[in-house]
């Protein structure tokens, strides 16, 4: 059947990472795959995971199914990571969480519920947005609608013309929202500027849903997570996908949650029995090892302070890594202000380098850069940010 069938085209992002493996280069830098790496280009496994794994595997004894929904204590460890221990929220019980393969799978599960019930809905996502938000929720039947996000000319939100699509977008529709740690750009929005959004979302009734795929990659676990704090406070129904890909380097495991937040218990309890629906015939139930070792650490305070602690160093690497980035840039004499890569958070950047720019420095440095010039700050490593500054400064000025 496939002799008369084109192949489809390659993802934009895991594509390019093929292309840099297959680089002979021995300098090459690969600035656009979404994974952390630490100061040595590697992707580590933190040494709290590394404990929890000893631990779990000197006490499991089953490696039986987990409930389609997965195991309650990992789905409590989720909203008191997302809403915090004291929420009212989880006190009472409205909230349900299942266990996804990753952020992704979070985001698909959702997706489907949504089109079950509301299946003239559009589905809005920022412009622009992480290059697998289109297509997942294309798949799941949605029409998908941008709505205006990143604003070149400030390297900031646009926000006014955010709020002015925001306010026109029908109550029946559903609006994806990215929690913080912005991607691609990098530019999250002010605790201001969350509580304007929340008040056009209860005004005109349409349906967040919260991607928090970098909880922590911010300012800190617990201030990151400041928007869904105050969605959870209005009392209004919202759907969370959340990723410990990257916070708990499980990017292999895929490891994620969707929480379904509602006004009552007993439609939490509504909501749990059709998302079920929805896993039992797609994945039937999720992987448990990642799961299971993100509970281990979240159950145990020794353990979740280390991890705390890790990903506290992840985020100040990033850090150290945006000013290491501008400050070479200013040193080779480059006219380009980019001091705003230091005022974004989390591990990408819109960098401001035009796509001629972007392949120059493929073709001729084997720098491998996002098209639209979205750069992985944790790509950026002591060994090769003199480098990777050289080549950058010697593209602009050609």
């Amino acid at each position: 059947m496939w002799k008369e069938i084109e192949p489809a085209p390659a993802d934009a992002i895991l594509g390019l990472t093929e292309a840099f493996k297959k680089d002979n280069n021995p300098k090459k830098v690969n600035l656009g795959v979404g994974v952390y790496e630490d100061g040595q280009g590697k992707t580590p496994v933190l040494k709290c995971i590394k404990a929890a794994e000893k631990r779990l595997l000197e006490t499991q004894t089953t490696k039986g199914y987990l409930p389609i929904s997965g195991d309650p204590e990992y789905s409590l460890g989720v909203q008191e990571l997302i809403f915090g221990a004291e929420s009212d929220v989880i006190r009472e019980g409205r909230a349900v969480t299942v266990h996804s393969p990753g952020g992704t799978g979070a985001l698909r599960v959702g997706g489907e519920l949504l089109k079950k019930f509301k299946p003239n809905a559009k589905l809005w996502v920022s412009s622009p947005t992480w290059a697998n938000h289109k297509g997942i929720f294309a798949a799941a039947g949605f029409a998908v609608e941008d709505y205006p996000y990143y604003c070149p000319e400030t390297h900031g939100v646009a926000f006014d013309a955010m709020v002015a699509c925001l306010e026109k977008i029908s109550p029946d529709d559903v609006v994806l929202l990215h929690v913080c740690c912005h991607n691609p750009t990098g530019v999250d929005l002010s605790a201001t500027q969350w509580d304007r959004v929340l008040d056009i979302a209860v005004k005109k009734g349409w349906i967040p849903f919260l991607d928090f795929a970098y909880q922590g990659f911010g300012e800190g676990v617990e201030a990151d997570r400041i928007a869904v704090e105050k969605f959870a406070a209005a009392g209004i129904d919202f759907y969370v996908a959340s990723s410990f890909s990257k916070n708990f380097g499980l990017y292999c495991e895929r490891t994620g949650a969707l929480t379904i937040v509602t006004t009552s218990k007993e439609e939490a309890e509504t909501a749990m029995s059709h998302v079920k629906t929805i896993v039992r015939v797609n994945y039937s139930n999720p992987p448990s090892h990642g799961g299971l070792a993100a509970q281990i650490i979240l159950q145990d305070e020794a353990l979740k302070e280390q991890w705390m602690g890790e990903v506290a160093e992840i985020r100040e690497r990033i850090k150290a890594m945006r000013k290491a980035l501008v400050d070479g840039l200013a040193a080779r004499g480059v006219d380009q202000d980019f001091s705003f890569i230091i005022e974004q958070r989390g591990m990408f950047s819109f960098s401001g380098l035009s796509d001629e720019v972007v392949a120059w420095l493929r073709e001729n440095r084997a720098i491998y850069i996002v098209k639209g010039g979205r750069i992985n700050l944790a790509g950026l490593t002591p060994s090769n940010i003199d480098y990777v500054c050289d080549s950058i400064a010697e593209a602009l000025k050609r």
